[in-house]
């Protein structure tokens, strides 16, 4: 049984992370999508995640098998969404999710989310939001599947994305 873990990136691991992303972009090219085919994300984003420390991994042992960012209150397009969120209070938004082609299919871009969820909690904010562009089928299912409700429009670099959020519990203690 594979023990995945999420911890935050470190600058050495760039090299891997942006290998992972390059052929997520190159996949998302081959669905036909224009989503990532304008030169972001790029292995800058990557460093200035990382050295905000909001740059995550997923590992499977020493292999990275996914990267996202995750960062606190820090969205000013969903200010402008077209539509309405669930919650107007503190949140946790994930960008750039990308999963490497090995572990494609094996709930991994699921197992990431459940671990964003419980990055939120653990410093006491009870709302996560994402956007993934109109066209990303697949990430569509990851949250429809994790119970994300669909809230709306939102704007990146002039592109619709469909925005979504997911209200979590306080656990009792």
């Amino acid at each position: 049984m594979t023990e995945y873990h999420f911890r935050k990136a470190i600058i050495s691991e760039i090299p891997q992370i942006w290998d992972i992303l390059q052929l997520a972009i190159l996949r998302r090219k081959e669905e036909g999508s224009d989503q990532w085919q304008d030169g972001y994300p790029n292995p800058e984003v990557v460093q200035k995640d990382i050295e905000k420390g909001e740059g995550f991994v997923l590992t499977d042992g020493e292999t990275i098998v996914g990267y996202t960012a995750v960062l606190i209150n820090d969205e000013p397009e969903y200010a402008n969404i077209e539509g309405e969120w669930l919650t107007n209070g503190d949140f946790v938004v994930c960008h750039r999710v990308a999963i490497s082609e090995k572990y494609l299919g094996k709930g991994c871009a699921q197992k990431m989310i459940g671990c964003i969820e419980d990055f939120a909690t653990q410093n006491n904010i009870y709302s996560v939001k994402a956007d993934t562009n109109f066209d990303n089928i697949a990430m569509m299912k990851v949250f429809e599947k994790l119970g994300y409700t669909f809230c709306g429009h939102v704007y990146f670099r002039g592109g619709q994305r469909k925005a979504y959020e997911k209200v979590l519990h306080k656990s009792k203690i």
